[in-house]
């Protein structure tokens, strides 16, 4: 099971490193470990990635924060080879990255002793544009034959939980998910509602919508700080929100509603 029908797949900035996270995924699958397994180091090394960051260990960080991304990737790499999706999993990983991506910013918030109130523009704004990427990014993945739907347009409604699952564990975490995520999508989705009769995005414009991915998110971070410009961090992502209203401009105006083909 592939993310998208090979027709539908575009250069995603923010899977820079989805190669080494097959090649860790294909390691794993005749072994014991999970996927669930591999979303909690990714926990752990975001977490390492934090402490380096509050010790001043930038370039550390740096390799840890792009060692998180490959290590993201790997999860769901592993679920597709098994051919086991999972709603666990898919909730579980946005909810660790939610809790991360708090963490970071919290971290850069204590060594450069910024307001806080600016640290939560800049919370605020990673997640809003990671919730631009997911959203057309999930439209894209629901339309595409054969591609993986663990991921719902509007996340409204509790899941069926797959099989294998505990639906009292995929309740719970779906309960995190709409807490943590639940307000962002709502803000995206009455912004551009009409993306969702869309069949199908032109690779361009998917590459486009990828600066918003986590990864490319993490990997700029990382950049700043071993550049000595962690100060800025926090003016940056807030700054780098003018590329949300450019995305959705440009879906509505060059890209209308009629179903489009590549």
């Amino acid at each position: 099971m592939s993310k998208l029908a090979p027709e539908n797949k575009f250069i995603d900035l923010s899977d820079y490193g989805r190669f080494l996270a097959r090649i860790f995924a294909k390691s794993l699958v005749k072994t014991s470990f999970t996927p669930v397994h591999v979303t909690l180091l990714f926990f752990l090394v975001g977490l390492a990635a934090i402490y380096c960051i509050l010790n001043q260990f930038y370039i550390t960080a740096l390799f840890l924060l792009i060692l998180k991304s490959i290590i993201d990737a790997a999860d769901g790499e592993l679920a597709r080879l098994r051919q086991k999706p999972s709603y666990i999993g898919r909730f579980l990983d946005s909810n660790l990255d939610f809790a991360l991506n708090f963490g970071f910013l919290y971290a850069i918030h204590i060594v450069t002793e910024n307001s806080f109130g600016l640290m939560l523009m800049a919370f605020f704004s990673i997640q809003l544009q990671g919730t631009v990427f997911n959203y057309y990014y999930t439209i894209l993945r629901n339309n595409s034959d054969g591609g993986d739907t663990t991921s719902r347009i509007k996340e409204s409604s509790f899941p069926k939980a797959l099989h294998g699952e505990n639906q009292q564990i995929v309740n719970f975490l779906f309960i995190i998910y709409t807490i943590f995520y639940g307000g962002y999508d709502k803000i995206i989705f009455a912004m551009d509602s009409r993306a969702k009769n869309k069949s199908s995005f032109p690779n361009w414009f998917m590459t486009f919508v990828s600066i918003y991915g986590l990864g490319f998110q993490l990997l700029i971070i990382g950049v700043m700080l071993t550049l000595g410009l962690i100060n800025f961090i926090s003016e940056f992502l807030i700054i780098y929100n003018v590329f949300i209203l450019l995305i959705i401009g440009v879906r509505k105006i060059v890209l209308p509603q009629k179903k489009s083909s590549q």
